[in-house]
């Protein structure tokens, strides 16, 4: 759910969004001082722990701590507004009350104001809105959140004057032309947002889920049904996950109301919309506090609740993101794309069955769709389960295109994907077929052009082209010391061998700790005379952990040397 017209400036803003803030995340189930080892005693032990979990993105254990060490000094400023940071990220209603004691904190500002808006306080709301334009990030929704208000005060056309130029001028003309298209919807002014919802699409030619969704239930309502299915139907074309949300079962429900009813779910969906941007630019700390925000003024929120989830995955909180993404109400357009993102984090969390159960159960419920077949293989074939992978693979084929089964360029990686899975359950002229197959759709993909050179190294056929194939790919990834692997390898089985131990060599200072790389460095050590050298690379690779049929081999070496080589000295 990308920002419409995002701006690299957002960055540099975001800054200036919180005052002493500290990193936060969303609600995790720990006591007092779970997980830092620092019992919560007296202010300043209580003020260290909350500092650690924030940092943790532990916000459960933060808002205690916080909470507590304000309590035991509560007139401490850095305290007060760490204490509210982690309380707002963590949902406790004793943000509210801190807010209030935080007449210069943005934060605390946008928090106080959304409750305005909700009580339909829109004086003391638009007091707060233009307060925040002195700085931070959410400047750039000034009038956004501004229009909203002037809207539920009953002034739809004073609104529309608010965003008007800034749809039609201003870098963020995606942003302002939708909002204004969803208050001109709101004010049943079809033809206004038509108008509007056009020149936020043009704005974006590849459109998010999110503006696709609320443009097409405008112009749905502005009387275009046939250009409100395209718009979801092209969702489905890009082959992404969110296609799942947009199948017609559910194209009914998106069209039949709409997304944003009211001043509150509008302010959300603005805060939803910077996060979303500030994420993307590396501000994780200050997406979660919009999201919070988001959250607060429309519970339940699915966007809001996903990126909040995806922020804690990435952070390595799964269980966290799991939770975050059981919020996300069954009957939620949503909801099978939440069931894709909860089977990574099963599997992730070692609970494997529950994640294919998951897969299984969405592969049926979409029968001509191919998502959860593609990432059921996926999960299988991570887990070296390569023949029923290869079978979630075929029926993912057969699922793809119009006819179905017809696979087009954007299916290169479900057929690279099932040629490995093929190549390691040891179907070999298929997973051949399969990679060829990509190459021929997608040519320059370096990936493949790896997998299936150093396949064809292994098995000494088609050495010339291999390593043809293989200097495209280091070109296209320098840095990559598998491919580098791949390419020494196939010198290697050439007869190339200063140009192997080249390759090689790089290879090894770039994929230092790989069992494998190593283990083929010291094969051409040994082959080039560098005996010595070569038992030390073998006795790395050892230690590595190779995959066991591999470690009788390099104990083999390692005792009688590279067969078909000079005479061993190694160590008896």
């Amino acid at each position: 759910m990308r920002f419409p017209g995002s701006s690299p400036r957002l960055a540099l803003l975001a800054a200036a969004l919180l005052s002493a803030c500290a990193a936060g995340g969303a609600p995790r189930e720990r006591g007092p001082h779970s997980g830092t080892g620092i019992p919560v005693t007296g202010a300043f032990g209580a003020y260290l722990t909350g500092r650690f979990a924030a940092a943790e993105t532990d916000t459960a254990t933060a808002a205690d701590a916080m909470l507590a060490a304000l309590k035991a000094d509560p007139d401490q400023p850095e305290v007060l507004h760490r204490a509210f940071l982690a309380a707002l990220l963590d949902g406790r209603p004793d943000a509210q009350r801190l807010a209030r004691r935080l007449p210069d904190n943005p934060a605390a500002n946008m928090l106080l104001a959304g409750t305005d808006v909700q009580a339909g306080r829109w004086d003391k709301a638009e007091q707060r809105v233009r307060a925040l334009a002195r700085g931070g990030p959410v400047q750039v929704l000034q009038p956004t959140l501004l229009a909203w208000v002037q809207l539920g005060r009953g002034q739809p056309d004073q609104a529309l004057a608010t965003l008007r130029p800034l749809a039609e001028q201003n870098r963020l003309r995606a942003l302002n032309a939708l909002h204004a298209a969803l208050i001109a919807d709101i004010a049943n002014r079809p033809r206004e947002a038509e108008r509007f919802a056009r020149m936020a699409l043009a704005d974006q030619p590849q459109p998010s889920w999110r503006l696709a969704v609320l443009s097409a239930g405008i112009l749905q309502r502005a009387g275009k049904p046939p250009e409100a299915q395209r718009l979801l139907e092209q969702m489905l074309e890009t082959g992404d996950d969110a296609a799942l949300a947009a199948t017609p079962s559910n194209r009914r429900t998106l069209l039949a109301s709409r997304g944003v009813a009211s001043p509150a779910d509008g302010w959300a969906e603005a805060y939803i919309a910077l996060a979303s941007a500030l994420r993307a630019q590396g501000s994780t700390d200050f997406a979660l506090v919009l999201a919070q925000l988001s959250l607060r003024l429309r519970p339940g929120f699915a966007p809001a609740l996903v990126l909040t989830a995806d922020a804690l995955a990435d952070q390595g909180h799964d269980d966290e993101a799991l939770a975050m993404l059981g919020r996300v109400g069954s009957d939620d357009p949503l909801a099978p794309v939440i069931g894709l993102r909860r089977a990574v984090l099963l599997d992730k969390l070692d609970r494997t069955d529950e994640a294919v159960a998951q897969l299984r159960q969405l592969a049926e419920a979409y029968p001509s769709m191919p998502q959860a077949s593609t990432r059921l293989g996926d999960l299988l074939r991570r887990r070296n389960r390569f023949v029923e992978a290869a079978t979630a693979y075929d029926q993912a084929a057969a699922r793809t295109g119009t006819p179905p089964g017809t696979l087009g360029p954007r299916d290169w990686p479900l057929l690279y994907a099932r040629g490995i899975a093929r190549e390691r359950s040891g179907d070999g002229t298929r997973a051949e077929a399969d990679l060829l197959r990509a190459l021929e759709l997608s040519p320059e993909e370096p990936y493949v052009l790896n997998y299936l050179g150093y396949t064809w190294a292994e098995q000494g056929k088609n050495l010339d082209r291999a390593k043809a194939m293989l200097l495209r790919a280091t070109e296209l990834r320098p840095q990559d010391g598998n491919i580098a692997d791949s390419l020494g390898w196939v010198l290697f089985r050439l007869g190339d061998l200063p140009g192997a131990v080249t390759w090689l060599e790089k290879a090894v200072e770039l994929e230092s700790r790989n069992s494998v790389v190593n283990d083929h460095l010291g094969d051409a050590y040994w082959a080039i005379g560098r005996q010595r050298e070569a038992q030390f690379q073998w006795r790395r690779a050892a230690t590595l952990e190779p995959e066991p049929a591999e470690l009788v081999k390099i104990e083999a070496k390692l005792r009688d040397g590279l067969p078909g080589y000079p005479a061993s000295t190694a160590q008896r």
